[in-house]
């Protein structure tokens, strides 16, 4: 009679033979492949070895010693366009009459390298174009455009004039286009509805209300356009662009754009680029074209004698009236509010000096 094995036993056989092929099929799946020894390339390059990198200029100055102990880092050579090639600045007039203004014997020139002359009747331009470039303590300076305002100003009008002379009308076209653009959102005709956040309910200790947003955007506005329809463009009706019930903006008549386009497109060279300037800085046609209408040289048949009531102050509150009214409420933001107000009047400023002149 066979011997059977228990149980136990068989089964213990069985779970070693399964142990022993998953161990089997572990150690197949695994694969080693021998390391390959590192290969060196024979050197082919000649000559000495590269030299070190070396810090920036900004990184020498930020560490360069306070105590006067000098760091011995290499610093890079300064352009010449970091220092300044000229000793003096002079007004010279010439035969003809015309201002110009030397650096030493050199003339300044315009961005198309024309010698920049000055009228006759501005010698007050010349004056403080040449200032401009005295306070200068690099050539670098006069390649940005807020830092020779005036000699900015002066060359676009002289390119003007260069075109005028070749019969040429690129930059009076452009011109004209930019400012119907921003008559169509004048910020000067731009109001607040009657009733909106901005309405002043309350009263003060004397028992009046003060003056609401819109009423003070009604006020200017009426004031400029009475000016604007009696001596520049007699009869002429200027709209508000947003009525009291509208949403969307209401379009001048096509009669007071016409008017409006004529006038700007034979305006002077330098009432031009002034006017050009005014738009730009207060985003107001109107606002720009009050302002070269009470001072230009060209303009003194619409001024009225010794009655100049629009000047920098006036032009800067017209064209940011809003802001202006906030701020009073509020108070201003210390270093924003303040620095662009004066950039503005620095801006409107630079039309007024432009534009007038003086009687030969």
């Amino acid at each position: 009679m066979p011997c059977i094995p228990p149980a136990g036993a068989a089964l213990s056989r069985r779970i070693l033979s399964i142990a022993t092929r998953h161990s089997v099929a572990i150690s197949r799946s695994f694969h080693f492949s021998p390391s390959n020894a590192a290969i060196a390339h024979p050197v082919t390059a000649h000559g000495p070895p590269p030299k070190a990198p070396s810090a920036g200029l900004e990184y020498n100055e930020l560490m360069r010693p306070q105590d006067g102990n000098e760091l011995h880092t290499r610093t890079a050579k300064p352009t010449p366009l970091n220092k300044r090639f000229w000793k003096s600045v002079d007004v010279k007039i010439k035969p003809e009459g015309d201002y110009q203004v030397l650096l030493d014997t050199r003339p300044v020139r315009t961005p198309a390298k024309d010698v920049l002359y000055i009228p006759p009747t501005k010698p007050h331009l010349a004056h403080l174009i040449a200032l401009e470039w005295d306070v200068m303590t690099s050539a670098q300076q006069a390649l940005k455009n807020h830092m020779i305002p005036l000699t900015s100003l002066a060359a676009r009008a002289a390119d003007i004039i260069r075109e005028d002379a070749n019969g040429e009308t690129t930059t009076r076209d452009q011109i004209v286009k930019t400012a119907m653009r921003y008559l169509e959102t004048d910020t000067l005709l731009c109001w607040v509805p009657e009733k909106n956040d901005y309405s002043v309910e309350e009263v003060d200790e004397h028992g009046r209300r003060p003056e609401s947003l819109r009423e003070a955007q009604m006020r200017v506005a009426k004031n400029v356009i009475s000016f604007l329809s009696t001596m520049v463009w007699p009869g002429i009706e200027i709209r508000p662009i947003l009525d009291s019930e509208s949403i969307l903006p209401v379009s001048q008549t096509q009669a007071t754009n016409d008017i409006i386009k004529q006038w700007i497109f034979g305006l002077q060279a330098h009432d031009l680029a002034a006017l050009e300037r005014g738009i730009l800085a207060s985003k107001s046609l109107l606002v720009a074209v009050r302002l070269v209408s009470e001072w230009s040289e060209n303009l003194r048949h619409v001024q009225r004698q010794n009655q100049k009531k629009f000047g920098i102050e006036e032009a800067a509150e017209a064209s940011s009236l809003e802001v202006k009214w906030q701020t009073d409420m509020w108070g201003e933001v210390e270093d924003t509010h303040d620095v662009d107000k004066e950039d503005l009047k620095r801006q409107l400023g630079s039309v007024i000096v432009l534009v007038s002149g003086v009687t030969k």
